[in-house]
């Protein structure tokens, strides 16, 4: 069957939340789902696809990618990824949640799957490299699938745009590093699928992106 994504809009932020899967075994990306009908809608999918849920991956630990975390790990026994710089982000969510309205979140458990950055997973089909790009957040990565030539770039890159660095542990400059060092340095036909908005092209970025007049 190959390698599909799937990508799911939730919560007030209109984040993107993706499932990648090979017909049998995905990983669910940044779980954004809050409210009761975006977490039936995540199982639905999964379900009626006759998915089997292997991982949690986080690109990076910001309120509205996590929100889904503690239902995703309570609904599926499956291993947590986070960056080691990025733990205590996600630690903090639980302190302002609230302010955004998000009364009831509840913080997950603690991931048990720590990353530094240049790790490979392997999901049954699935091969991701694990690339440590900070600047938007401290402990941000992005999962990019070299044989099928698309990324999962969180915050970091979006289509004619890119990700804040005016909250805790963002750095332009570290950011554009990101950006210009890792980023842009993948094959021009990769597909970047971003943490909110439409999908990209590496080479559409390089291009046209407005950093590149900063």
């Amino acid at each position: 069957m190959g390698i599909s994504i799937q990508k799911f809009t939730f919560n007030a932020f209109q984040e993107n939340t993706y499932i990648i899967h090979d017909g049998a075994i995905c990983v669910i990306v940044d779980p954004g789902c809050y409210e009761k009908h975006e977490q039936d809608t995540l199982v639905q999918f999964i379900e009626e696809n006759k998915l089997s849920p292997a991982a949690l991956l986080l690109t990076h630990a910001h309120i509205d990618h996590v929100l889904g975390c503690d239902f995703v790990l309570k609904t599926w026994d499956i291993d947590f990824f986070i960056h080691e710089k990025d733990i205590a982000t996600l630690d903090s969510v639980q302190s302002y949640s609230h302010v955004y309205g998000f009364k009831g979140y509840c913080p997950p458990k603690t991931p048990n799957q720590i990353l530094q950055g240049g790790e490979k997973l392997t999901f049954g089909e699935i091969e991701l490299d694990v690339l440590f790009t900070p600047g938007h957040c401290i402990g941000h990565v992005v999962y990019f699938d070299k044989k099928n030539q698309f990324v999962v770039n969180g915050d970091v890159l979006f289509a004619g745009s890119f990700g804040r660095t005016d909250l805790p542990g963002g750095d332009m400059n570290v950011l554009k590093e990101s950006i210009f060092n890792i980023l842009f340095e993948l094959p021009e036909s990769t597909v970047v699928y971003c943490g909110h908005g439409a999908e990209t092209t590496i080479g559409e970025e390089k291009r046209s992106n407005y950093i590149l007049q900063l």
